[in-house]
């Protein structure tokens, strides 16, 4: 369980929980792990970012709020199998049920690919996603599905998705730079990330968030599949989630693995309960 979360397995005042109902927030851990192109190790992304937000103090500061008190249950995992197609339409159902209650859904990957499955789930119209990678491949070894596509997808296959801002993107192929020149493809590099104004381009635009934790410099993040040097520092990440927070109806983290000492896994964490804290603050 997410800590300062109830476990919707006991929930009710006999637990000292919240019902699902009436839940503002909804964590789903969505652990995939099947086109991992260098070092796998996703599927225990959920269980390691749920761990090391363990030493976290309930309390924030800048928002006089407790995470506790922000109505966050935790579903816990929706069981990966290999039939990468398959598990992203159960894994819709799952977060679209969310949407359906009213709450916030929050998914902990798990490779990159999951993010498809929230996006189809709220149906935004902007896609922002902090990324080292483009993910504009329209396939990745005969694989449409490929965790290297995603953004691709999201962008043929979601209709409410008028544009995708990729925060952070340090490298792509040739093909993915010519179609991130489209106008649905906004690349901000991570040396322009503090300048860029996200809030007034996304203005009353409903968005969905995307955190790759690869979009961290690998100095800071070395837990993942596929580092790629140069990138952003915490704290811009930090930003952009408080900025992009108020205005997003579904957020994840991806693409964290079991490969360093938990400094991964840690970011990823510290940024949900960011997420949590300004989305719960534009209330």
């Amino acid at each position: 369980m997410f800590p300062g979360a109830t476990d919707e397995r006991e929930t009710g005042d006999a637990a000292g929980g919240i019902d699902r109902e009436d839940a503002n927030f909804v964590v789903v851990g969505a652990p995939l792990d099947v086109s991992t192109t260098f070092q796998p190790g996703t599927r225990f992304g959920p269980r390691r970012i749920r761990t090391y937000a363990e030493t976290f103090d309930d309390f924030d500061r800048r928002t006089d709020q407790h995470f506790s008190e922000l109505g966050v249950v935790d579903h816990g995992d929706v069981y990966a199998w290999d039939d990468a197609e398959a598990y992203l339409e159960f894994l819709e159902g799952t977060l679209r049920d969310v949407v359906w209650d009213d709450a916030v859904p929050i998914t902990l990957g798990g490779e990159h690919t999951v993010s498809l499955a929230g996006v189809r789930a709220v149906e935004p119209e902007v896609f922002v996603c902090l990324d080292a990678h483009l993910d504009l491949r329209d396939e990745y070894d005969g694989n449409r599905l490929s965790h290297a596509c995603v953004t691709r997808r999201i962008l043929e296959d979601v209709d409410s998705v008028e544009e995708a801002i990729v925060v952070g993107a340090r490298t792509g192929s040739e093909a993915e730079w010519d179609r991130a020149d489209g106008g649905d493809v906004t690349v901000v590099p991570p040396e322009e990330a503090t300048a860029f104004d996200l809030g007034s381009r996304l203005g009353s635009r409903s968005c969905y968030l995307s955190v790759d934790i690869d979009g961290a410099d690998p100095a800071y993040a070395p837990g993942t599949g596929t580092m790629e040097p140069f990138g952003l520092e915490p704290r811009e990440m930090r930003d952009v989630v408080r900025t992009v927070g108020p205005h997003a109806d579904g957020f994840d983290v991806v693409e964290v693995n079991d490969r360093d000492d938990g400094q991964a896994a840690s970011l990823a964490g510290k940024l949900v309960r960011e997420f949590v804290f300004a989305r719960a603050d534009r209330e």
